[in-house]
């Protein structure tokens, strides 16, 4: 038995999440039935963390073991044919020892949060990044942002389905940076609570537009109560965009 790393990016937008379900679609399934195409076994492939509906990936980061040992470009060429037409690509598969686990061995995951500022509606990124026409401060935003950076309980900012066992987390990163119309907010830490980016980028958006002072982020952190805190920011916007390993 061979365990192979995948790193994978994908867009969310026809699937219900990586996960695979039985309601439609899934990265998870998709990527599963390329593995059977290529070589005949039914390999179960393991995600570093589970996204959404809608939320896309630039560097998830999977594993998988073969039976059979193959030479890992092959894989990665084998898999990416097999996945047409679906919109995910291997961009590269490695061997790795045999405890490395995508999920539990990751020692970092990174996410960044796209939205669109412009009165234009969106052409290129329609279904990509969240469009807000209202003008925003992102030097405001980036302010607000620093208040989330450190250890803290995010209960304000955790889905009221989340099932991490505590709602402590430890940022050690969160900044806001704009190019142009296109905002984009920047996360990494160890692990994220369910929605907690997008319940971020959501608190943010309402610093950007004036309706909160940056300080309002420190408060509603503090407060640990989720209704308290912004709208929960459309998964379209998201992008796991890498994960980290020792």
């Amino acid at each position: 038995m061979t365990r192979y790393k995948l790193t994978i990016e994908y867009d969310g937008q026809p699937f219900v999440g990586w996960q695979r379900q039985d309601n439609g679609p899934s990265v998870q399934g998709a990527l599963e039935a390329a593995v059977t195409a290529f070589c005949g076994e039914e390999a179960q492939v393991q995600g570093s963390g589970r996204t959404d509906a809608g939320v896309h990936a630039t560097g998830q980061v999977a594993h998988l073991d073969l039976v059979r040992a193959f030479e890992a470009g092959r894989i990665r060429d084998a898999l990416n044919f097999h996945l047409k037409p679906h919109p995910v690509a291997v961009l590269s598969v490695v061997e790795v020892a045999a405890d490395f686990h995508a999920r539990f061995s990751a020692t970092r995951r990174s996410y960044r949060y796209h939205i669109v500022n412009r009165r234009a509606p969106l052409a290129l990124d329609l279904g990509r990044a969240w469009f807000v026409p209202q003008p925003l401060d992102e030097e405001a935003m980036n302010a607000a942002a620093a208040h989330l950076i450190g250890r803290h309980d995010f209960s304000a900012f955790r889905a009221a389905d989340c099932q991490a066992q505590s709602p402590i987390k430890t940022m050690d990163r969160v900044t806001v940076t704009r190019s142009g119309d296109d905002i984009f907010i920047e996360a990494e830490a160890r692990s994220f609570l369910y929605h907690q980016v997008r319940n971020i980028a959501g608190s943010l958006r309402l610093v950007g537009q004036g309706k909160w002072e940056a300080d309002d982020i420190a408060r509603v952190l503090a407060g640990k109560d989720r209704r308290r805190a912004g709208p929960t920011a459309p998964a379209h916007g998201l992008y796991l965009t890498g994960v980290a390993y020792d």
